[in-house]
């Protein structure tokens, strides 16, 4: 097979054959050749109906013409330039025109500049130093975030190169846990400057929020001098037009965003109150810059797909998740299996646990080898997820009615031979 020489050459170049761990996965992952709408195209010729659509930002499909024309039109003029462009102006109109939270945004180049820069800020706001986040939470590959990830750093809690001095201006607490937050913030609330959120969990499968907890975020955030940072790296305009902020109607002081907004391309951004965002140099001191920030091609791209997000797409897409998610369910239930459908919107996973899932201490008790199995299941008949119970599924709008069908035939299969 191409794609295991492939992987045996990788692994002389590349450390573990890949760029990033997510796509490490026994015996070998499988290498693209090209995709177009829902569906994925290994180096050996087979076709898969893809729900990882590279980790989330594909909300339009794979190749999808109005991005395409879009970006060549923009190739023609340059790759990038140095300076400002208008349609960074332009993008940044329709983030504000969409986010609650938003009175100016600052691009950059993914979501790990995205929660590093937002964390610098609310420290410069504050003038305090620690920061909370919740197990099992992933807000990219920075020192002060890198502790109790899920996914890609699962069994890493805390990195080897990551210096003790820093996670200990990190103080963790379970998701969901109104008790436990308001415990250590009666503790430390003179030391904390921030509490940085996925309002969806999407990197220890897909949890989301209880009842309520995201409004006790908000209110415990605003009483006691803490920022409040939603990290919508992947919720934001996938959920809703404003993303989750609009959908759960909870506004933060900063949010971050990356995947949807750049359309496929290299893209981050924080954004938030002007008063906070003023603070970013060179208007202020805190001091965030890169040499691609507000490149033309991503900018190009995130506006092309902006502009097509409308509040049909929404509900569309939402019809497509709440029929995938039931059916699922109706499945589970026929074979008296008691593992959990979890998700919400155009996002979904199965944990293969009786125990419903909340946190990550919950997330935990599923059986990732039984996963493993479903998983490869799935490869064999057809339908690409993530290797990983502690990632998420996506649909995007090219996902038809014929492939969901697809779909659920190939995991009623794949659950009755595991």
């Amino acid at each position: 097979m191409k794609s295991e020489d492939l992987f045996n050459e990788a692994k002389k170049y590349l450390p573990g054959g890949v760029d990033s761990p997510v796509r490490a996965f026994k015996p070998h992952p499988f290498f693209a050749e090209r995709a177009q709408g829902s569906h994925i195209y290994d180096v050996d010729g087979k076709d898969y109906v893809d729900y990882c659509l590279a980790y989330g930002p594909l909300v339009m499909g794979h190749a999808n013409p109005l991005i395409i024309e879009a970006v060549k039109k923009q190739l023609e003029n340059g790759s990038a330039y140095g300076v400002p462009t208008e349609r960074e102006i332009d993008l940044a109109k329709e983030v504000v025109s969409r986010v609650p939270c938003a009175d100016m945004v600052r691009f950059v180049n993914s979501g790990t500049e995205a929660t590093m820069s937002a964390i610098r800020l609310a420290r410069a706001i504050t003038r305090k130093k620690k920061i909370i986040k919740f197990e099992g939470s992933y807000h990219g590959a920075h020192d002060y975030v890198l502790v109790k990830s899920g996914s890609g750093a699962m069994g890493l809690p805390d990195s080897p190169g990551v210096p003790e001095e820093t996670t200990r201006n990190t103080i963790l607490i379970p998701f969901n846990d109104q008790d436990a937050l308001t415990e250590q913030i009666n503790k430390q609330k003179d030391q904390i400057a921030a509490i940085i959120v996925e309002p969806v969990m999407g990197n220890i499968g897909c949890i989301p929020p209880r009842e309520g907890y995201l409004k006790f975020l908000r209110e415990i955030t605003s009483e006691n001098n803490i920022i409040l940072i939603f990290d919508e790296v992947i919720t934001g305009f996938r959920l809703a037009r404003g993303g989750a902020q609009e959908y759960f109607n909870i506004t933060p002081d900063i949010s971050t965003f990356g995947k949807i907004l750049g359309g496929g391309f290299p893209m981050g951004a924080l954004a938030g109150k002007k008063e906070y965002m003023e603070l970013i140099a060179p208007s202020g001191t805190v001091y965030q810059a890169g040499t691609f920030n507000g490149n033309p091609i991503s900018i190009t791209a995130g506006l092309a797909t902006l502009n097509h997000l409308d509040e049909k797409f929404y509900n569309e897409l939402n019809k497509k998740g709440n029929h995938l998610r039931g059916e699922m369910d109706s499945i589970l239930e026929n074979q008296q299996l008691n593992y959990q459908v979890a998700g919400l919107t155009s996002m979904f996973q199965i944990y293969f646990t009786d125990k419903k899932v909340w946190d990550y201490q919950d997330a935990k008790t599923a059986d990732t080898e039984k996963f493993q199995l479903y998983f490869h299941k799935l490869l064999e008949k057809g339908v690409f997820i993530p290797p990983s119970q502690f990632e998420c599924c996506f649909i995007s709008e090219k996902h038809s009615q014929e492939d969901l069908g697809f779909t659920l035939n190939a995991v009623e299969e794949a659950i009755k031979e595991i």
